[in-house]
């Protein structure tokens, strides 16, 4: 039997808007298992950057559940959610979000510096983690020295370094050219077949449709929709 590690059971997301309530998210119900490599499909303004922040422990439900790895996040400490924002979620941005002052190598630590390990060991973590991404030989370039792709793959690096449960990606490709952003994505591809749990979020259905399933959503509301592998 498959494990799940991230369930939403009526997920409900309200904002106040000058004095009135707007409901971004709607009943999200929501099964991710252990291994699954699923795409978050939706425009702008569905709700998806919303959802994206509970699954990632930025943001809270207004109402409804949602378990990690067995655990209610509601009843989770602060400290005990910046401890799974560290460890157990790997995040991709668009933007890359690297520190423009540092290498390849050190960015990739920098997740690693608040774990309770040698400065020796995070470094060799950082080395492994950059050469399973292909950048073994650009490990002591800066950001502005690297292509979008190679920024992106240091992204990644750092995101799979703390070995964590789930990697969450928000339009991992939206600042790549449409080749560079393939070679990100088969890349998901080879992590997601070694065992690593992914959800991603975008607004392209050809990026999507890297994944093995797709939830479409709209106006706040998720439904189900089969993936068409593209490749």
């Amino acid at each position: 039997m498959e494990k799940e590690i991230l369930v939403m059971k009526n997920v409900y997301k309200t904002y106040q808007m000058g004095g009135e309530g707007l409901t971004v998210l709607k009943n999200i119900e929501l099964n991710v298992n252990a291994g699954e490599f699923i795409a978050i499909l939706g425009p702008s303004g569905s709700g998806k950057s919303t959802l994206m922040n509970i699954i990632g422990c930025l943001d809270t439900p207004t109402s409804g559940e949602y378990y990690l790895s067995g655990r209610k996040i509601k009843d989770q400490s602060e400290r005990s959610l910046a401890h799974i924002r560290n460890k157990e979620i790997g995040f991709i941005f668009q933007s890359f979000q690297l520190l423009p002052r540092q290498t390849a190598l050190k960015n990739v630590e920098l997740p690693l510096i608040y774990s309770a390990i040698s400065a020796s060991k995070r470094r060799e973590r950082a080395m492994h983690m950059l050469a399973r991404v292909g950048l073994d030989d650009r490990m002591y370039h800066r950001p502005t020295q690297l292509s979008g792709g190679q920024q992106q793959r240091v992204a990644i690096a750092r995101a799979i370094s703390t070995d964590p449960t789930i990697l969450l990606a928000d339009e991992p490709t939206g600042a790549l050219d449409q080749s560079t952003g393939k070679q990100v994505l088969t890349l998901f591809n080879e992590l997601n077949a070694e065992g690593r749990t992914i959800i991603m979020i975008t607004h392209d259905p050809s990026i999507a449709a890297y994944a093995s399933r797709i939830v479409y959503i709209l106006d706040g509301v998720l439904e189900e929709r089969a993936a068409e592998n593209v490749h």
